[in-house]
C-alpha cells in the first residue's frame, strides 16, 4: 500500500508492506506529514493490522526519514498506537536517526501505552531480530 498526498503529486508519504510469515507489519513514514495525509496512513495500518488479527502482531515502523509532526498528526499517530494494542500488537520496532523525532514519539507512545512494547533501533537488521524472536534468555544484556 503507497499513501500519496492528496494534490496526487509524486512524494510518497508512506508505505505498508506486511510479512504474513512472521505477522510483522512493515511502514515507511517520510517527511512532514500534513494532517490531511495522515489518515490515509491510518486508515491502510489499522487494515494491514486487521488482517492479521487472531495473531501475534508485530510493527517494525521506518521512522528515519519522518519529520516531527504537528499536533494533529501526533494525536492520530497516538489513536493507531492505541487501536494497534486493542487488536494484536505485542512488539513495536521504532527505527528513528532524529533525536527530536525520537522525544516526540516518546511521548505520543507513552500516551498511547506502546512504550510498554516498544524498543528503539538504528538499523534494520537488529529490529527485525527482535520482532521476531523477542528477548532472548542467552542475549547480553548492557
Amino acid at each position: 500500500m503507497n499513501g500519496r498526498n492528496p494534490e496526487g503529486a509524486n512524494r510518497r508519504v508512506y508505505k505498508i508492506e506486511t510479512d504474513t510469515e512472521h505477522t510483522i507489519v512493515q511502514f515507511f513514514l517520510s517527511g512532514l506529514v500534513r494532517n490531511e495525509e495522515i489518515d490515509g496512513f491510518v486508515t491502510d495500518l489499522q487494515n494491514a493490522t486487521l488482517a492479521l488479527a487472531g495473531k501475534e502482531i508485530k510493527i517494525r515502523a521506518d521512522l528515519r526519514a519522518f519529520s516531527p509532526a504537528s499536533p494533529e498528526v501526533a494525536d492520530k499517530i497516538r489513536a493507531v498506537q492505541e487501536f494497534g494494542i486493542q487488536n494484536g500488537v505485542k512488539r513495536v520496532a521504532e527505527i528513528v536517526e532524529s533525536d527530536v523525532v525520537a522525544l516526540q514519539l516518546n511521548r505520543v507512545a507513552r500516551e498511547s501505552g506502546t512504550d510498554k512494547i516498544l524498543r528503539r533501533f538504528w538499523e534494520e537488521e537488529s529490529a527485525r531480530e527482535w520482532l521476531i524472536h523477542g528477548d532472548r534468555d542467552d542475549a547480553v544484556h548492557l
